[in-house]
């Protein structure tokens, strides 16, 4: 597999996606295309050793973070590095890309190059949420603010397809983020959608309210973006809260500090569950390809882990599985009309 990475996407670009792109070519074993001003790059990779798991295509344009019209940019920019990465997953050079880049720009980019899997209304930005006995993927996180029944009961096949072909789960559990466990909870969108789930062939289990996501009681997650994403980021800031509460309360008194250095271990692998680095990225699924957005204040760390994600879902069947289930009649027959 080799990953087209955007070497200028992110706040932390270049020197953090080339260093994230040594990592995982060291750690992983994945083969990563840097995309961006061949100077830039060489420049940055001169800090490392050689790994010939690196190579450079150029791309002088950039999109900016604060890009004010992306789908502007994207389409007056066509040699700005997330288009040529993205141009490069469509002419099979690359398996996959990745940006930490505006995502919005990599949004309409992947609209633009790749295209849809026909049969898909609506691409879904996608995350993996921890929880004690493994991960559970949720969608949409924040692609479509607005959806529609049949858009949500898409995600759920969506994301069916990847629990089953990149996670491993053999019959995904399927629930729909709620405001109550009962079928007549929610506004009319979820409740039509809760009836297109009931009725499709997928292992739809019904509601789940908020506070149960990370009880690992489902493995796929699906709500509108604007919820998604809501939720998403309550996480994390609640994550980055439990963080700072805990280094707070061991630098509280001189008592604490034998305790916390025989707890560090423990705590080191507690608090890794909860960062944002350790999860990569998240799968822009719909697209006609692998496409992974990692967070625009992606470290290394978290760009080496993005890459990762992006190989795994290239060397699954993923692509494969969507283009077999949206080929299907069955898949938009119930969405018509609706």
């Amino acid at each position: 597999m080799k990953v087209a990475l955007d070497a200028l996407g992110g706040d932390l670009a270049p020197a953090e996606p080339v260093k994230g792109a040594l990592l995982a070519a060291e750690e992983f074993g994945v083969d990563v295309i840097l995309v961006g001003p061949t100077a830039v790059i060489e420049q940055e990779l001169a800090k490392y050793p050689a790994n010939n798991r690196i190579s450079i295509v150029e791309a002088p344009d950039e999109i900016k973070m604060a890009e004010d019209e992306v789908v502007k940019a994207v389409r007056s920019k066509p040699r700005a590095s997330i288009n040529v990465a993205m141009k490069l997953v469509k002419d099979g050079v690359a398996d996959a890309m990745v940006s930490a880049g505006n995502t919005g720009a990599v949004m309409a980019s992947a609209f633009f190059v790749l295209g849809r899997i026909p049969g898909i209304e609506r691409p879904a930005l996608s995350t993996l949420i921890p929880f004690n006995a493994g991960r559970v993927f949720l969608l949409d996180a924040g692609a479509n603010a607005d959806c529609r029944p049949s858009h949500l009961l898409q995600f759920a096949k969506m994301g069916a397809a990847y629990s089953r072909e990149v996670v491993g789960v053999s019959n995904p559990r399927v629930a729909l983020l709620n405001t109550g466990e009962e079928s007549g909870k929610g506004n009319e969108t979820i409740a039509e959608a809760y009836e297109l789930l009931s009725q499709s062939d997928l292992n739809f289990i019904g509601n789940i309210e908020g506070q149960n996501v990370h009880k690992g009681l489902c493995d796929v997650v699906v709500s509108d973006g604007f919820t998604g994403n809501v939720a998403l980021k309550v996480g994390e800031g609640m994550a980055d809260y439990i963080l700072q509460q805990v280094r707070s309360v061991i630098r509280s008194s001189i008592l604490y500090a034998p305790a916390a250095m025989l707890l560090k271990p423990a705590l080191r692998r507690a608090l890794k569950s909860l960062q944002y680095e350790e999860y990569g990225g998240g799968n822009l699924l719909g697209v006609n390809g692998v496409v992974v957005i990692a967070h625009g204040r992606s470290d290394a760390i978290a760009i080496k882990n993005a890459l990762r994600v992006a190989n795994a879902s290239a060397a699954s069947d993923l692509m494969v599985k969507m283009r077999e289930i949206f080929a299907q009649p069955s898949a938009s027959s119930s969405a018509a009309g609706r």
